[in-house]
């Protein structure tokens, strides 16, 4: 697994995203599958990143140094003390559950899910709960037709993905 820093073009929003390899980044790119979580835009490129050296054995935790932020990314990134890892992660967790609740009694219909969710919303199939993938361009164009979609907060396995 490989992390990367990845900015969105229309605000500079600056957000993490893990990969399988670097092949993989470039796979989903290509393939429009990258948005930037907050925004949604799907002009998405790699961020500066600093590299990720371990600390010496012998080195005291209080002797590193801050790296200073730009003044332009800081005006474009939402900061704020660090949180409290256990409230963060009952937080997620009940996130989690959240999401497990709606998707309950909905179906998973992958990449067919524009197609679906219009035959539904045009009235050539019967209105029900799914779930799936599409590019975000698709998602804009779905929400633009009326189409009612909302994105997950957390991303899913898909079934056939599952051991």
């Amino acid at each position: 697994m490989i992390v990367f820093d990845l900015k969105c073009g229309a605000h500079g929003h600056v957000f993490e995203a893990w990969f399988g390899s670097s092949g993989d980044f470039a796979d989903q790119t290509e393939r429009g599958l990258l948005a930037c979580p907050i925004c949604g835009d799907a002009d998405v490129t790699k961020a500066v990143m600093a590299p990720a050296v371990a600390a010496k054995g012998n080195s005291r935790p209080d002797a590193a140094l801050p790296v200073p932020i730009s003044a332009d990314l800081a005006a474009s990134v939402p900061v704020g003390h660090a949180p409290d890892p256990a409230k963060m992660q009952a937080m997620l967790l009940a996130l989690s559950k959240a999401q497990d609740e709606v998707l309950k009694d909905s179906t998973w219909v992958g990449r067919g899910f524009a197609e679906q969710a219009r035959a539904m919303h045009y009235g050539e199939q019967d209105h029900r709960s799914i779930h799936g993938e599409v590019a975000p361009a698709e998602a804009r164009a779905l929400i633009e037709e009326g189409v009612e979609v909302a994105p997950l907060p957390l991303p899913i396995v898909p079934p056939q993905a599952k051991n």
